[in-house]
């Protein structure tokens, strides 16, 4: 009969403390260079960063112009809407001809001003 194999731990079997506070972790040593990466390392995640942000920033860019388009097309419309109000009401004072060939003459100069 020989020893039932013991199944192997993930960690060292490791005897007494010391000091006797076996209920404590064991402390590694202090290595304050063990987290500093490569210069390569470092360029690499600068890069990586700025690209990020370059893509973000497009991304903004984007959002603002569809934003600046949306507003401009509300703004037409508005102001269509304003005209053409303002040439009924003239219709209903004026003989319709009359309106038409003031539409026609405000076209030419908003065009020859613009």
């Amino acid at each position: 009969m020989s020893p039932s194999p013991v199944p192997a731990s993930s960690e060292p079997v490791k005897g007494m403390r010391k000091n006797g506070k076996n209920w404590h972790d064991i402390k590694k040593p202090f290595r304050p260079t063990s987290g500093l990466s490569s210069y390569a390392k470092r360029l690499e995640a600068r890069k990586h960063q700025e690209a990020v942000k370059e893509h973000e920033r497009e991304l903004k860019e984007e959002r603002e112009a569809e934003r600046n388009a949306h507003i401009k097309s509300i703004r037409e419309r508005r102001a269509a809407k304003e005209e053409k109000e303002r040439f009924e009401k003239m219709a209903q004072k004026m003989h319709h001809k009359r309106v038409e060939r003031l539409k026609r003459r405000e076209k030419r100069n908003k065009l020859l001003n613009s």
